[in-house]
């Protein structure tokens, strides 16, 4: 009997958040920033701040969809020597700590190179709920579907405001967990219609999929997340909380800081 990761977890807290009429907070952190340890207590004073579902990344040399803020943490974890095995240990303590569905978010290279058999019998073991896969291809992902499925972890597809509808359907169709769908923010004072684009990428992405729809849009503050809570099923915050652990004088600063800015975004995704 294979080790069973978390999918029907992750499942059944988007649900919950449904249940109770609001968007479900999702946070993202790069493991190994500022340390491994560092990132495994961030992750735990987000989810105690109110975060529903966290996302940990694995830090790349070359993290296309990601911003400066991003870059700027991934090249101090990968300064520090981060490697696959800190991630799985990032996942599975934070798990263990919290009963909350925990992903990786990674690119595909570092897990092609480790091999996607042993990655995803590793990330169940660890307890992980599933991977977020910007750049793999769909019509390439049969493999890693097939073990991911076999493993019980959620396979998440990203979809942006460029994909079409026929090419939506597809990407939709082969994901599983939840469809995360980036609408990038564009120079400041265009917000209005980021806003409505991703608006409208979550009205196209739902004619394809009973799957709920997260928007990952640059969302910072509180009245954003109410913003985008107000048409999807999760809001996404990355950078913001990076940001916060950057610009932190200390260690126990920064966990303040991103515990707090957590549960501002928690009443910000409750529509009342």
């Amino acid at each position: 009997m294979s080790n069973q990761g978390n999918i029907e977890l992750l499942s059944a807290t988007l649900a919950k958040a449904k249940s109770e009429d609001r968007a479900a907070l999702v946070a993202y952190l790069p493991a190994g920033f500022p340390t491994v340890d560092g990132a495994i207590e961030a992750a735990k004073a987000i989810i105690a701040g109110g975060a529903d579902v966290v996302e940990i990344g694995l830090p790349h040399s070359d993290p296309v969809l990601d911003g400066a803020v991003i870059q700027t943490a991934d090249d101090i974890a990968l300064r520090g020597g981060v490697k696959i095995a800190d991630v799985l240990r990032t996942v599975r303590e934070t798990f263990e700590a919290t009963g909350v569905p925990i992903l990786v978010m990674t690119y595909w290279n570092p897990i092609d190179r480790y091999g996607v058999e042993r990655f995803t019998a590793e990330l169940a073991a660890a307890g992980g709920a599933g991977c977020i896969l910007p750049d793999l291809p769909v019509q390439e992902s049969a493999l890693w579907r097939e073990h991911a499925a076999e493993h019980g972890l959620a396979t998440v597809f990203v979809v942006a405001p460029s994909s079409r509808d026929e090419r939506l359907a597809t990407i939709t169709a082969a994901g599983s967990g939840f469809v995360y769908a980036a609408s990038l923010m564009g120079v400041t004072g265009t917000r209005e219609s980021v806003g409505n684009e991703a608006q409208e990428l979550v009205r196209r992405t739902r004619t394809t999929t009973e799957l709920p729809v997260c928007v990952g849009l640059g969302v910072s503050n509180a009245v954003q997340a109410k913003q985008v809570a107000g048409f999807a099923d999760g809001v996404i915050v990355g950078s913001a909380f990076v940001k916060l652990l950057l610009d932190a004088p200390d260690e126990q600063a920064g966990l303040a800081a991103v515990g707090a800015l957590a549960g501002e975004l928690a009443e910000g995704v409750r529509r009342s």
